[in-house]
């Protein structure tokens, strides 16, 4: 079977990359609103594009209405978010997260999740979160016809959980992805946990 994109709808070129871009690392980001609440939504157009400077990108679209994403204009307006790692004990509020909320409703009361403070960073991360990246904005970039906003945000640190952390045969700190459990995105409304590690040194 061969798909010419060029073929397809906007929504059926949508539909089919997300179907064979899998399995997609999910970023779970807190942001700050107009009114000091906070933000919080999943996005699985996400990845680590640099170490030096340390940046991720995450890539939003618009809301159904054709307005911009709450994440979008909080981290605009305010520079600072914090993206976290799902892990699969959290996939239900998480999913809850992505519902459609008025911009200064939190969906930290809809989810009934806690926070916690998270040093150097102005914002919090989510207690029982594993993995938290404390991100400034370094540049949005709008591609495509929507258009489509694509945020580079610079880590400048990173929450691990102790319970995740132990030591390899070499005696370097390590995080332990099996204690981490996570989840990430398929096509449609299909998640994929962790499974069986496999482990391949890299040729010489």
């Amino acid at each position: 079977m061969y798909i010419n994109l060029s073929e397809l709808s906007e929504s059926q070129v949508y539909f089919t990359m997300t179907q064979t871009v899998i399995p997609r690392p999910i970023a779970w980001v807190l942001s700050k609103n107009k009114g000091g609440s906070y933000n919080l939504a999943p996005f699985s157009y996400f990845n680590a594009v640099c170490s030096d400077p340390p940046l991720v990108m995450i890539s939003i679209g618009k809301k159904p209405d054709g307005s911009y994403k709450d994440t979008l204009v909080n981290i605009e307006q305010r520079t600072d978010f914090v993206i976290h790692i799902v892990s699969k004990e959290l996939i239900e509020p998480m999913n809850q997260s992505s519902a459609t909320l008025p911009a200064e409703q939190s969906e930290l009361e809809l989810t009934g999740l806690a926070t916690t403070s998270m040093p150097g960073c102005p914002l919090p991360r989510l207690a029982d979160a594993h993995i938290a990246f404390a991100c400034v904005r370094y540049e949005i970039h709008k591609i495509g016809g929507l258009p489509q906003s694509l945020i580079l945000g610079r880590i400048t640190g990173i929450h691990v959980d102790d319970e995740v952390v132990d030591l390899d045969e070499k005696g370097r700190t390590r995080v332990n992805a099996e204690r981490v459990d996570p989840v990430g995105r398929l096509g449609a409304s299909e998640y994929v946990s962790f499974g069986e590690k496999i482990r391949l040194s890299r040729p010489v």
